[in-house]
């Protein structure tokens, strides 16, 4: 347990707040969500790039009016987050997928400023229907760099066989009148020093195209608002890059950095039992409410607590859907957890509403914000019976 890190939570998540909300509840900060903002519209006052907010990190139409007054738009993954982007964000939308329908591409070029393909096929197949729309939208390719760091497999793009992205091979020879950009994305949660190991393979694979275009996007994964992150190196990359290719626009598309510590979970222990080691079971499941704690896999930090062993008195935290693995982690306190304790797991505002379930009949959490500034705190949605049957046939 770090008692500084705590010490900082703490401050930006009082208990004033997370002792008054009915839990199991996302606690979002409207003040740390517009200190990340701060520094993203840093870079792009610095370097001229336009940063985007990737709706498949965070989409919560109650809080882009904050986010909006920096960020330019948004990067959406298909037509239903290109229609939230337009009309609840109300900057540029720009979108990609793997693939589109024509019904889903209809779709996508009423609501997007920019449309991103992943293959010349699809940029085939859906062009004239673009041109037919009469919208003034700009048009992309997904490319692979060529060079990825991504540790974890299942969240690197880059990998052989992956099927995101054109190969250099692919576009030699091709006629790309008519395109305005390329986009490529090989990064998750990493620093600038990456960037410019990507930057570099990109542009000896495919910098001979970037003279008859108008952008470059540079995708997502750039964990600007880290405390450790090398911004000084980010603004030195960006600003050399449009140097050396005539001033050519550059978009970045972060997620986590735009709500990076920007929210918490609360939870409150229902009860505890012993089954070789102490278990305490949580009014909340990582199987339905925190998916990536499974999936990446990770654990979460929780305030107060401990790795194993750190602290005196050790449990094992279960959720409460049926799934024998809906276990957060092994985690140690101070002292017992009682019944009606509460738990705040920080860093909760990325990658978890979007991606929670109703599994098991398990009931969504309530979703607040709350704003030091003006001393006010918001229940935003609670959610019940009728979300979990209005999914179901």
């Amino acid at each position: 347990m770090t008692k500084g890190k705590d010490e900082g939570l703490l401050q930006d998540f009082p208990h004033e707040y997370t002792d008054r909300v009915e839990t199991p509840c996302y606690l979002l900060s409207e003040d740390v969500i517009s200190r990340n903002c701060t520094i993203l519209g840093t870079v792009q006052q610095r370097t001229g790039a336009r940063i985007l907010l990737a709706l498949k990190a965070f989409a919560l139409p109650a809080l882009f009016p904050l986010i909006a007054k920096t960020l330019h738009g948004v990067c959406a993954s298909g037509p239903i987050e290109a229609q939230m982007g337009r009309e609840d964000f109300g900057r540029e939308v720009h979108t990609y997928a793997p693939a589109f329908s024509p019904g889903q591409m209809a779709r996508v070029i009423r609501y997007s400023d920019h449309i991103l393909f992943n293959s010349l096929s699809q940029w085939h197949q859906h062009r004239q229907a673009i041109v037919d729309s009469g919208r003034r939208i700009e048009t992309g390719l997904r490319v692979n760099p060529g060079h990825s760091e991504v540790e974890v497999d299942l969240y690197n793009p880059c990998l052989p066989g992956s099927r995101f992205g054109i190969s250099p091979n692919d576009l030699e020879g091709v006629d790309l009148s008519g395109l305005d950009g390329l986009h490529f994305h090989a990064m998750c949660e990493q620093n600038a020093d990456v960037l410019v190991r990507v930057l570099a393979s990109f542009e000896k694979h495919y910098a001979h195209f970037l003279p008859k275009l108008k952008w470059v996007n540079f995708g997502g994964g750039h964990h600007i608002t880290r405390s450790d992150y090398d911004i000084d190196l980010l603004c030195e990359t960006i600003t050399a890059f449009r140097k050396r290719h005539n001033n050519l626009q550059v978009y970045l598309e972060p997620g986590e950095a735009v709500v990076l510590n920007g929210g918490v979970f609360v939870t409150t222990v229902l009860d505890t039992i012993t089954n070789g080691m102490d278990i305490a079971i949580l009014d909340c499941s990582a199987e339905t409410h925190m998916p990536d704690v499974l999936a990446m896999p990770y654990r979460p930090h929780i305030i107060g607590a401990g790795r194993p062993e750190e602290l005196p008195h050790i449990y094992r935290l279960g959720g409460i859907s049926c799934l024998a693995g809906d276990v957060i982690g092994d985690f140690s306190f101070p002292a017992p957890l009682r019944i009606g304790d509460r738990l705040v797991l920080t860093d909760m505002a990325l990658y978890s509403f979007v991606k929670n379930t109703t599994f098991n009949g398990v009931e969504l959490p309530s979703i607040y914000s709350f704003s030091r500034e003006h001393e006010e705190l918001t229940l935003i949605r609670k959610f019940g019976f009728s979300d979990y049957r209005s999914r179901l046939a």
